[in-house]
């Protein structure tokens, strides 16, 4: 009843800069956490940015400064702007987020399908 789609990624070469969007349909009564997460091959994922519901954000130490997260709620959209990247940034991102389909349930992860971002150097 709840989809993410993520988009905007792509191949860039390092210093470059690319945004991603991640957009939540379906049946949604509220949301609280929206945010992106990545997977580089052989790695475990890892939290890049998550923003709440009031406008609060968290950053992954090695994005801090070069990565923001911003959120239209009335779009039910977040968005990751990334900026100065580096070959190390090159892994699948994945969208997150924390949705309630009616007033009487919790709220629910759910997880979009991923999008590619390749840095090249």
């Amino acid at each position: 009843q709840v989809q993410l789609v993520e988009s905007g990624g792509g191949l860039v070469q390092a210093g470059g800069s690319l945004r991603l969007s991640c957009v939540a349909s379906g049946t949604i009564f509220s949301i609280n956490l929206m945010g992106w997460y990545r997977q580089a091959p052989g790695k475990q994922r890892e939290l890049v940015a998550v923003i709440l519901s009031g406008g609060s954000t968290n950053y992954g130490d090695s994005v801090k400064g070069r990565f923001t997260i911003s959120r239209d709620n009335a779009k039910n959209t977040v968005y990751l702007q990334m900026d100065s990247l580096k070959p190390e940034d090159t892994a699948v991102y994945y969208c997150k987020s924390g949705i309630r389909s009616s007033i009487r349930s919790a709220h629910d992860v759910y997880w979009g399908q991923g999008t590619q971002v390749t840095v090249s150097s």
